[in-house]
């Protein structure tokens, strides 16, 4: 009988690749142990991102890969989900209580990003993360409703300098609408804007988050730029439409964070193709391969690409977004990909950016 060596092991398990590392566990690094008792082995391995849906199916295919070994009668494999923090501006300081800030962000409004800031926070949670979502959108606030949250819902207030954030579907929630009246339009300047959103942020009391979704306004001006500047940001996801002028603002986005250092994660383009509820006719209403083209010319995933559909509208509206109102969907198995992608670039170290470069003035 063939004695079984963790070289052996190893060499089995680097013929599988994680889909969302996009690489085999061992030069992964997701390898905590290997323990091999005559002919029976376990192995134990770490991802760096939740994975709640996926990791036991990726164990179970493994095990039965080792099983198939010669020499071993039987096999366990144990897959762990730990999100660590990591690094992002150096000189931005981090945020109590929180791991990871994730910014989505468009180029312009109407793409679907509150839409899909709502989904990926959710499908996170699904995944078995602790998941924040900040309303930043302060000129058009909308997470209140996608998460059904009554009007007129205020946070209660601790120590007298912390909101606490609501809670919905096993997210935490806080945004702007949430101390002002929804009726009333906020008309502030940049300033005053770009201040009340740091307050916001810095003192809210979140409860040791692995992630917070930030759902960014639409544009590249200065409230975008001072979030950047403040907020420490591991990564963004840019959100578009495949149409030109649409993809033409995302463009711009990408540069901004580029500009910031901030590395943006992927590209998710929704109302990609429309399907006609009647006939099954399928239009490229808004153009045709946009997203595909963005993420080419610059060098980044196209993470996923939606259709335009009303039951995505319909559930958002009425306070459930698709991948809690319809978990087993198509659409809600799309945003779970999206989520476990997003984290798995985190993890796999996309997300350390190089540091701002200081700036000196001199009388020379």
């Amino acid at each position: 009988m063939s004695v079984v060596t963790r070289e052996a092991v190893e060499a089995c398990l680097r013929h599988y690749t994680d889909p969302h590392l996009d690489q085999d566990p061992v030069s992964a690094g997701c390898v905590r142990e290997i323990d091999i008792q005559g002919g029976r082995v376990a192995v134990r391995l770490q991802l760096g991102y939740a994975a709640g849906l996926f990791k036991n199916g990726w164990a179970q295919l493994l095990q039965m890969a080792l099983e198939g070994l010669e020499g071993v009668d039987k096999a366990q494999v144990q897959v762990d989900c730990v999100v660590e923090a990591h690094r992002a501006q150096a000189q931005v300081p981090a945020l109590a209580n929180v791991k990871n800030v994730i910014a989505v962000a468009s180029g312009k409004g109407g793409v679907g990003k509150s839409t899909t800031a709502a989904n990926l926070a959710l499908a996170l949670a699904r995944e078995g993360a602790k998941v924040g979502i900040l309303d930043a959108d302060i000129y058009g606030p909308s997470q209140g409703i996608m998460f059904g949250i009554a009007e007129g819902t205020r946070p209660q207030v601790k120590e007298q300098k912390w909101f606490v954030p609501l809670e919905a579907h096993g997210v935490e929630v806080m945004s702007m609408a949430f101390l002002t009246d929804e009726n009333t339009p906020m008309v502030w300047r940049g300033p005053m804007v770009s201040g009340a959103l740091i307050q916001l942020i810095t003192q809210t009391a979140w409860s040791d988050l692995d992630y917070l979704v930030v759902d960014m306004p639409p544009g590249t001006g200065d409230i975008q730029l001072t979030l950047a500047q403040k907020v420490p940001v591991v990564g963004a996801v840019i959100v578009t439409t495949p149409q030109d002028l649409a993809l033409l603002d995302a463009k711009k986005g990408v540069e901004m964070f580029r500009k910031v250092n901030i590395p943006v994660l992927g590209v998710v383009e929704n109302m990609a193709v429309h399907i006609c509820s009647n006939c099954g006719h399928t239009e490229h209403l808004f153009g045709e391969g946009g997203g595909e083209k963005l993420a080419a010319q610059f060098d980044v995933e196209l993470l996923a690409s939606l259709p335009l559909s009303m039951a995505i509208r319909m559930q958002s509206d009425g306070g459930k977004p698709t991948t809690i109102a319809d978990p087993e969907s198509q659409i809600a198995m799309i945003y779970q990909e999206v989520a476990r992608k997003v984290g798995a670039r985190i993890a796999r170290g996309e997300s350390q950016a190089p540091a701002m470069p200081n700036i000196q003035v001199s009388d020379d």
